[in-house]
């Protein structure tokens, strides 16, 4: 008897021989290593505010992601995919080739060049929340859960989620306990090692 209780607290000494120590999974956020420096991020990186703009901290590896963002306060502001070579100190987002998003004033902007817009009428309000879906080809936007039917492409390479404010506005982002259900087929983001 002895034995046995020395051999199953002889596993538990501080060498964890025989045992495998688990990770935590990382929470997909604003990443405060990529942003402007007149941003702010509060609510751990889901909440942006100031000037500037803000990738997340990780990529859309994965077929088919979603996220969202709720406006708690208008002014100026943009949300999309960008590349890590976004300069997201110039704002608006959207003037070259690193970044795909649709602006407040209801345009999707990608290399300096309109892509789409919203429907007539229709702008994103405070307290409006617009997910966001992207597959590696196409950029598709909702508001308040319902699909805009304003699909835009155009940029290449490894994308994040990106969210600029300027002129009072905020903006929290979901990326994941959403506050509508993603579009078939689209789930929210994952780290690469939750892929495999």
């Amino acid at each position: 008897m002895a034995a046995l209780v020395s051999c199953c607290f002889g596993c538990c000494e501080d060498n964890n021989r025989g045992h495998v120590t688990l990770k935590e999974m990382p929470t997909v956020q604003l990443d405060t290593h990529h942003m402007g420096t007149d941003v702010v991020i509060v609510k751990s990186g889901k909440r942006i505010c100031g000037t500037g703009g803000c990738i997340a901290n990780a990529p859309l590896h994965q077929n088919k992601s979603y996220f969202e963002f709720k406006i708690q306060s208008t002014g100026v502001w943009g949300v999309g995919v960008a590349t890590q070579k976004a300069n997201l100190n110039q704002i608006p987002l959207g003037r070259d080739p690193h970044s795909l998003v649709l602006r407040q004033d209801g345009t999707v902007y990608h290399n300096n060049e309109e892509k789409n817009r919203l429907p007539a009428n229709i702008l994103p309000q405070e307290g409006d929340i617009v997910g966001v879906t992207y597959d590696h080809v196409e950029l598709n936007l909702y508001l308040n859960g319902k699909n805009m039917n304003c699909p835009a492409s155009g940029i290449r390479g490894t994308v994040y989620p990106v969210v600029y404010v300027d002129d009072s506005a905020i903006l929290d982002c979901q990326f994941s306990d959403f506050y509508h259900s993603p579009p078939q087929g689209y789930q929210k983001i994952l780290f690469e090692q939750q892929i495999f």
